[in-house]
């Protein structure tokens, strides 16, 4: 039960912050970027193997540029923000 109201509570977050105004987004999307693996581990240890790789497949459609652009500056490249992300 508390696996299912963690993940409920993640996506209505998800939502509320999907809502927000682009710049306003970075920090609470971190946030949940940074959540999203915690969840990912632990449904995948709770319920099943495959719950979890299709949880993390959901995970990576959802932040595929933010993913691409932590991707490309690990690798030392310098990856350009959209206009409405600089300051």
């Amino acid at each position: 039960m508390t696996l299912a109201l963690a993940c409920i509570a993640w996506v209505f977050a998800a939502t509320a912050v999907a809502m927000l105004p682009m710049r306003h987004q970075y920090i609470p999307g971190v946030t949940l970027l940074l959540a999203a693996p915690v969840l990912i581990l632990w449904i995948g240890i709770a319920v099943t193997w495959w719950a979890g790789v299709l949880a993390l497949a959901a995970f990576v459609s959802m932040f595929r540029n933010p993913l691409r652009y932590f991707w490309a500056k690990a690798r030392g490249q310098n990856p350009q923000l959209p206009p409405e992300l600089r300051s």
